[in-house]
């Protein structure tokens, strides 16, 4: 089973038919009910069995009791894919600390809400999956939030990768290094075919982070 924390049109979507389309059943967790149904829609016409829920993914306890739900369904998460964040326009001397802290409960904290939720029904050879970006290394000052929560999750990615691997359960972040656009190198679909060869490394080589493009 493929778990997408964070699902809507983009990036997450076209993770979601990407691996619908290789047998994976796939569970759903998102904000937007319409964008949840519509997904769903695409998936089961792949031939997945699709499971949603409709969730605030800040909410630790809500998204820990949806995962847990849709985990316990299908009896295992084969990958974790874990792909919201925020932006916020305001650089670094507008931005107030709530509005980071805000932030950062979104685009770093679900990944750490997310695999304590599904941890119990990941075994050896299952993989968590993360939408990183440029804005770690290259923050944009007038988006000042978003560099912190990508080199927030990244850092957390490389921690959890460390703390799950003796047990064969590998993190990987795939780091964008461009804006996404509805053509080229950057669109939603080639971003996901890259998470998919991430989430599919040698293990015996395996890296935490992968550049896209490479």
């Amino acid at each position: 089973m493929l778990l997408v924390v964070g699902a809507g049109p983009g990036v997450s979507g076209s993770v979601a038919r990407r691996f619908a389309r290789e047998g994976y059943d796939v569970g759903l967790l998102g904000r937007d009910e319409e964008q949840l149904v519509r997904l769903a829609g695409e998936l089961e016409a792949l031939g997945a069995t699709v499971g949603r829920a409709l969730v605030d993914v800040t909410d630790v306890a809500a998204t820990t009791a949806a995962i847990q739900r849709l985990a316990a369904g299908s009896g295992r998460v084969d990958v974790l894919h874990v792909n919201p964040s925020a932006y916020r326009a305001a650089d670094p001397l507008t931005l107030t600390v709530a509005g980071l802290l805000e932030d950062v409960a979104l685009g770093v904290g679900a990944l750490l809400t997310s695999v304590q939720a599904a941890r119990p029904f990941m075994g050896a050879g299952a993989r968590v999956t993360v939408t990183g970006s440029m804005a770690a290394d290259e923050p944009s000052p007038a988006a000042a939030s978003l560099g912190v929560q990508k080199a927030g999750v990244r850092n957390l990615v490389h921690s959890l990768d460390r703390t799950l691997a003796p047990n064969g359960i590998r993190a990987v972040s795939v780091t964008v290094r461009g804006a996404l656009a509805r053509e080229g190198v950057f669109t939603p679909d080639r971003v996901a075919e890259a998470i998919w060869a991430a989430a599919h490394q040698d293990e015996a080589a395996w890296a935490s982070e992968v550049p896209y493009p490479g």
